[in-house]
């Protein structure tokens, strides 16, 4: 999460000054001209520094071409990472305008490239919507940047101008000529090492995510992309003539269909245009995404509130009047309706009111009003003419309904329990002394003879563990009556103390961390991504706020000389061989799983905090429909979708020469 900003001018500043002199001197005032402020300040206006924020300078320009798209003048984007890591983003839009602003007395590209808050996007007709909506993206890029470079094609001639940290290196001039037909954009920029000290590095399958969800936004839009460093030239395409739709079959393609075709509505209510798509699957788990002007909403907002308003209306009403719900049955609820529903809600409007700089939600209430009364109006037609799919959709969810209703029962109970046994904890649990949470860690630990070693070698005071029996229910595959009903999952239910679902509280998280340690095997990985699994489907907060972690036992542990080594992959223990040598005196174990360590071994390898490796796991809220697709992959019924995912991600490694 990006830290919350706003522009401060210089008068402002000014004011401050003569306010604060009796408290320290004017000359302590650092007064940021231009782009300074950007330099200076970085995650204000790209939120990180890190390898997030490094493609974010990318997402920036592409939404400038995409805009171009948005208003209908641009057809393909192309984007290049070249062999020297740098980027160059082309479009075949309009150009960007190369006469004189005479407000700011300089060429409009020049005023789009150094000025914060300048740009086509703020009235007048340049954009009837648009996403980069702050006018910061352009220049606040050219400011992070070693070094950029622009060039327009227009009217036949090639423009070019160039820039070094934001300033001017070579003024707009024209290089040469070119076909009197060819219009648009290309920028080239270089990241500065200055600014983004970890990583300088472009990952193409992460541009790959992002720009391949743009395609999906922008029906008939194609995106390019190009990778020409050494040893990974590669060449994808993205371009989806069905939009949206296309991008839920996409979303479902772990999963099975229902039925088989995509619902799809588009159309225009009180000027705002409202596209929407979704696909019932044979999962229990909702997938909704929505965006405004091709801008992600994470957190949705009005337009979601719209439609999810009218999903749940509209089949109630259909429901009762064609008798699947009976008179003295209750209605479905919107998440009964809404299970195993992708869907994917696009609005275009041209005032768009976010609450906040990182455009998490929607504020605007007539998009829900828009929203409501079009997706009630359509929906009501479609389900009349399709009164198969109609029946498919409503059977599931009085089958969701009363489910719940017995998941409620079972949740009830449990409650009632806790409240007369005064919320006991799980027997197993070997809990840690130490009152404040934030001091104290749980590990959840694969079966009961690791239980036992890790009971022995951790720290009382902060450190709780909770041994689990084989593996966990696949939630992937289950409703919340079965949740609900399985001992292991109770067990982490209870002992974390936040409640799943719609009773989670994380303040009443009982530690800091949660730490999965498995065995590191096949095994091991696939008891870890049940739990995962489960984290995210019913508790996804505590990965997102950063309390999820993956224990790192050794897979080796190397003795010689009387002298020993712990390794942690193949690799690390070929490094240790090249320099201790390769002979009979070397003696190696592979560990097949914890309960092979002594609780001494355990300790320091795995569990002492001085020492031990941990794996944080985190989800970007932008990346959410990848994290969806990447679960139902891994976890769903489809074979064949499991099987592309681990042929293009399974690591290989040659036996060691010892």
């Amino acid at each position: 999460m990006s830290e919350e900003k706003r522009e401060v001018t210089s008068d402002e500043i000014r004011e401050n000054i003569s306010t604060a002199e009796a408290e320290y001197g004017a000359d302590q005032i650092q007064i940021l001209e231009g782009l300074e402020a950007v330099r200076k300040r970085p995650g204000m206006y790209i939120g990180t520094t890190s390898s997030r924020g490094l493609h974010h300078l990318v997402y920036e320009i592409v939404d400038n071409s995409v805009d171009e798209a948005l208003a209908g003048v641009c057809n393909n984007i192309h984007v290049w990472i070249n062999e020297d890591n740098s980027i160059t983003v082309e479009d075949n839009g309009r150009g960007i305008p190369v006469g004189i602003n005479h407000k700011a007395g300089k060429s409009a590209l020049e005023v789009v490239f150094t000025i914060l808050h300048a740009g086509g996007k703020f009235g007048g007709g340049g954009y009837k919507v648009s996403g980069g909506l702050h006018g910061v993206g352009a220049s606040v890029v050219n400011a992070l940047s070693e070094w950029l470079t622009v060039n327009v094609y227009t009217d036949g001639k090639i423009y070019e101008e160039c820039f070094s940290r934001g300033n001017i290196t070579k003024e707009l001039t024209v290089i040469g000529e070119c076909e009197e037909d060819k219009h648009g954009t290309k920028v080239t920029f270089l990241p500065d090492k200055e600014i983004f000290k970890e990583t300088q590095v472009f990952e193409f399958n992460i541009l790959k995510q992002r720009l391949r969800e743009t395609a999906f936004l922008t029906k008939g839009l194609r995106i390019d992309l190009h990778d020409k460093r050494e040893g990974q030239e590669r060449d994808d395409f993205y371009h989806y003539e069905g939009g949206i739709k296309e991008f839920v079959k996409y979303l479902n393609k772990a999963s099975s269909p229902l039925y088989d075709n995509v619902i799809y509505f588009e159309g225009m209510r009180n000027k705002i245009y409202i596209e929407v798509a979704l696909q019932h699957n044979d999962t229990y788990n909702e997938n909704s995404l929505s965006f405004v002007n091709n801008v992600n909403t994470p957190e949705g907002g009005m337009h979601l509130t719209g439609f999810r308003n009218a999903i749940t209306k509209t089949f109630n009403d259909y429901s009762r009047n064609s008798k699947i719900l009976k008179d003295n049955e209750e209605n479905l609820t919107g998440e009964d309706i809404r299970e195993g529903m992708t869907s994917v809600v696009s609005i275009k409007i041209e005032d768009p009111q976010f609450e906040g700089q990182t455009k998490q939600k929607l504020g605007n209430a007539e998009a829900r009003t828009a929203v409501e009364s079009f997706i009630s109006e359509q929906l009501t037609y479609f389900l009349e003419q399709n009164p198969n799919i109609a029946k498919i959709i409503c059977e599931k969810s009085v089958q969701s309904q009363r489910a719940r209703l017995a998941a409620r029962k079972a949740r009830d109970l449990t409650r009632r329990k806790s409240a007369l046994d005064g919320m006991s904890l799980p027997g197993k649990l070997a809990d840690c002394s130490d009152p404040d949470p934030s001091h104290c860690e749980i590990f959840i630990v694969e079966g009961d003879s690791a239980g036992g070693s890790a009971k022995t070698a951790r720290s009382r005071a902060t450190q709780a563990i909770l041994p689990l029996r084989g593996k966990i229910l696949n939630v992937e595959k289950a409703r919340l009556d079965r949740i609900y009903g399985n001992a292991e999952i109770k067990a982490m239910i209870t002992a974390f103390g936040t409640g799943i679902h719609e009773d989670f509280d994380i303040s009443k998280l009982r530690y800091n961390k949660i730490i999965i340690m498995t065995d590191a095997d096949v095994d091991g990985a696939h008891i870890a991504t049940l739990m995962l699994t489960f984290l995210y489907r019913f508790m996804p907060e505590l990965i997102k706020q950063g309390h999820v972690y993956l224990a790192q036992p050794p897979l080796y542990k190397l003795e010689k000389n009387k002298k020993t080594w712990y390794c942690y992959s193949d690799e690390e223990l070929a490094g240790v061989l090249d320099e201790v040598g390769r002979d009979q005196n070397n003696k190696i174990q592979r560990y097949k799983g914890l309960g092979e360590m002594d609780a001494d071994q355990l300790w320091e390898t795995t569990m002492d905090p001085e020492r031990r490796v941990l794996l944080k796991v985190v989800m970007d809220e932008e990346d959410e429909a990848s994290v969806n697709v990447t679960f139902q992959t891994l976890m769903g019924d489809k074979v064949e979708p499991r099987r592309e995912f681990i042929e293009q991600n399974a690591k290989f490694v040659k036996n060691l020469d010892v």
